[in-house]
């Protein structure tokens, strides 16, 4: 793991997350907004650690435009998430935007509930004590964290490394380590606080490699492997291959038991989902790489 790595990666996601934001504007089209900040991150000379993803309304992640998408922004509670890579190391952060203009407190809730946890690492680094900092601040607010999503290590090519770092009380007594880097990211919601996985997945990763016979299903293989293992969309494979190309290849993966699928996360009762994320170095002192 190289820090200076990180921090790198860290600063170009927060200048993405900040160029995309102004893009969400009443009129402008979803698919353009990811484009473009896809594009602005490429430019600052890092890769994309995942698709640019733009969750609206009930949509708590994993929202990512196709590129036949004719979808505008509106009135939506909109959440903007992205990531920039350099050399394998990973910035991840998110902000919310109401276009409604009657949803300043949900996305306030869950942008208190970030800095507080981030106060709470900086006392004390036990899982269940940021949970708790985090379940407090969003219910001070009169809503309710999503306690099935939740903050995560990153690691080289790697978003998630198998820490979680709740959004509630666990009571869990471990701790982040120094050394780590990780991403923390409550979301809050008027609703009853779960997700589940509603709709067909865009954005898609592979976990392994198997060897296929057809040829434009080896390069579209070969394209993915590029990636090194990081999430993609079929909105980057359309830009070479046709959309039934590159849908035969993904059923082709799924057949071999090596595509990973990401669908939409969806709160269950319907509430608004607003989320805020931050990427952090837990070092001699907490550090916050994407600011």
């Amino acid at each position: 793991m190289n820090i200076e790595d990180y921090k790198k990666a860290g600063k170009i996601s927060a200048e993405a997350l900040a160029f995309g934001k102004e893009l969400i504007k009443k009129g402008n089209k979803v698919l353009d907004v990811c484009n473009k900040t896809e594009e602005f991150i490429h430019k600052q000379g890092a890769g994309l650690a995942f698709p640019v993803q733009i969750s609206m309304n009930d949509i708590a992640a994993h929202y990512c435009p196709e590129e036949d998408n004719t979808l505008v922004f509106e009135d939506q509670l909109v959440s903007l998430d992205l990531g920039a890579e350099v050399n394998g190391a990973i910035g991840d952060n998110a902000v919310s935007v109401d276009l409604s203009g009657n949803n300043a407190e949900l996305v306030k809730a869950s942008g208190e509930a970030l800095k507080a946890a981030i106060e709470q690492i900086k006392k004390d680094y036990t899982l269940g004590k940021i949970g708790k900092a985090v379940e407090d601040t969003i219910q001070g607010f009169g809503f309710e964290p999503v306690r099935n999503l939740s903050g995560h290590g990153l690691g080289d090519y790697s978003i998630h490394t198998g820490m979680t770092i709740p959004n509630y009380d666990t009571g869990d007594e471990d701790k982040l380590e120094k050394g780590m880097v990780v991403a923390i990211e409550p979301f809050a919601t008027n609703g009853t606080g779960l997700i589940h996985e509603k709709g067909d997945p865009s954005i898609f990763s592979l976990k392994g490699k198997k060897s296929v016979r057809i040829g434009f299903v080896r390069d579209i293989m070969k394209e993915i492997e590029s990636y090194k293992g990081l999430p993609f969309t079929t909105r980057w494979l359309t830009k070479k291959w046709s959309l039934a190309q590159v849908s035969f290849a993904l059923n082709k993966f799924k057949q071999l038991e090596i595509l990973h699928e990401y669908p939409p996360l969806v709160e269950r009762s319907g509430g608004l989902v607003s989320q805020a994320e931050h990427s952090l170095y837990i070092g001699d002192e907490v550090e916050i790489l994407t600011n």
